[in-house]
């Protein structure tokens, strides 16, 4: 899955190279702010991913000089005064729905947080599997500032993160989160010296992770979710049905035979 050449109008960029996608979201003059344009190419485009064999692992970056700032609130303000319809109808017809596919995607995703990523812009982030940020980076819980709670998945993945005292401190007071403060508190999972190394440095830990045994990956996500959330019984259920998958890979096959020769195995994703 690419995207033509002549893409820079779309509000979603698309490309993959050696199993690793990256979702580029596409409206730097607006800091990427999400309308409904950019939310539902994101939808329809991880709903592709989710099934792509092609795709290995995901980057999901923002261009510009910020990653995501949430919602697009001129487009939100027009909804409120139009007095048409549902304004937050979009909860549920595109953040939810992104939201899912996020949280339960079956491959790795990398999240290249270069600059601001606020409201549900840092809610995209806090759901990738790992972020990777620079001395720009930030994050801030805006929801609270607009008179809105929390979306996109904020309210299940920050505790996750952070746990519940610093989620609700981030939540309610909306209070920014420089890039040594993320780092500390586990929001990064890499910190570089360069803003302009944020995005290669995502990508090549995406590499890394494509070039693994991602149906392994994609079992070790599940059982954290599982596990997460479960009880022991459950998550011992789900620990025996992932390894039964697992244990019927060439991945795995490939993997032993090559611990007992002594050499780097070579995984095929199968």
């Amino acid at each position: 899955m690419t995207n033509p050449a002549d893409s820079s109008a779309s509000p979603l960029l698309v490309e993959t190279h050696d199993g690793v996608t990256t979702l580029t979201l596409n409206r730097p003059d607006s800091l990427n702010s999400l309308d409904v344009a950019l939310k539902v190419e994101l939808r329809e485009a991880l709903t592709a991913l989710a099934d792509d064999d092609q795709c290995r692992a995901i980057v999901l970056a923002g261009a510009g000089r910020a990653f995501c700032v949430g919602q697009d609130l001129k487009e939100h303000v027009a909804t409120l005064d139009s007095g048409t319809g549902d304004p937050l109808a979009t909860v549920r017809e595109h953040y939810n729905p992104i939201t899912r596919l996020l949280g339960g995607m079956p491959k790795p995703v990398v999240a290249a947080v270069r600059g601001m990523a606020a409201g549900a812009g840092a809610s995209l982030a806090f759901l990738a599997d790992f972020r990777i940020g620079g001395p720009g980076t930030g994050f801030l819980m805006a929801f609270a500032n607009v008179g809105l709670a929390g979306d996109t998945g904020v309210s299940w993945s920050l505790p996750r993160l952070v746990g519940y005292p610093k989620a609700a401190e981030l939540m309610l007071l909306a209070k920014p989160v420089k890039a040594d403060e993320a780092a500390q508190l586990g929001l990064l999972t890499e910190l570089v010296d360069d803003d302009e190394r944020v995005l290669p440095t995502a990508r090549e830990f995406a590499a890394r992770l494509a070039a693994g045994p991602t149906v392994a990956y994609a079992q070790i996500k599940r059982e954290l979710a599982v596990g997460a959330t479960g009880s022991l019984d459950e998550a011992l259920a789900a620990e025996a049905d992932a390894q039964a998958t697992c244990g019927a890979t060439a991945d795995h096959r490939e993997a032993t035979a090559a611990f007992v020769a002594k050499r780097k195995p070579s995984f095929k994703g199968a």
